[in-house]
């Protein structure tokens, strides 16, 4: 074979190896539709969602013609940006209480004591989790509460009508994911407990 029809065949190869429609993610909602929950939610999955959902709280907005919902005002865009930071942080408190549960101890069985010390390092570990995931719950709620200021009450954002719904149930206490940590804790701490006394 001849050399510059190695190099075609090089590059042909090449450009069908590389992704048509690659982007660089950059914006808020777009980080956002990088999460995703799995049927069976592993300590990976959680802690890669909780990469994505970070990533997204830090980052900006896109333009108000590519939000997850129609943006027609100034407005209706400010109530957008805090029902997104709202959602994203009780998002962050979920994957976080998921992922303590992964190393939460129900019950201190006596025939775990030969391994006390792991069981001890696993609840630090849990607890190290719903703190997190109470600092994110108090973040949720600070933007739950300037979503739900009175000048936006008849603004109704069709598409995210859900992160509306969770303002209300937040308001009205039946969506109250502090109440779940600090039972969580209080638990943990018995645990805790009756580890150390073996």
């Amino acid at each position: 074979m001849k050399t510059p029809l190695k190099i075609t065949i090089a590059f042909i190869l090449l450009a069908a190896a590389l992704p048509a429609n690659a982007y660089f993610v950059t914006y808020k909602e777009q980080y956002y539709r990088l999460f995703h929950l799995h049927y069976i939610q592993y300590p990976d999955d959680s802690m890669e969602n909780i990469y994505w959902l970070e990533k997204a709280m830090k980052a900006d907005f896109a333009n108000p013609l590519y939000a997850l919902a129609l943006i027609e005002n100034e407005i209706q865009y400010e109530k957008y940006r805090y029902l997104f930071n709202m959602h994203i942080n009780i998002k962050l408190t979920e994957q976080y209480l998921f992922l303590g549960n992964k190393w939460n101890k129900r019950k201190a069985y006596f025939y775990n004591a030969p391994w006390k010390e792991q069981n001890l390092e696993s609840l630090e570990t849990a607890e190290t989790c719903f703190r997190t995931a109470m600092y994110y719950w108090d973040e949720a709620k600070e933007w739950a509460e300037k979503a739900g200021e009175k000048r936006f009450r008849f603004i109704n954002l069709q598409k995210i009508q859900f992160w509306e719904d969770e303002v209300f149930r937040m308001e009205n206490g039946s969506l109250d994911y502090g109440k779940t940590i600090r039972r969580e804790l209080t638990l943990l701490q018995k645990i805790r407990e009756k580890f150390q006394e073996m």
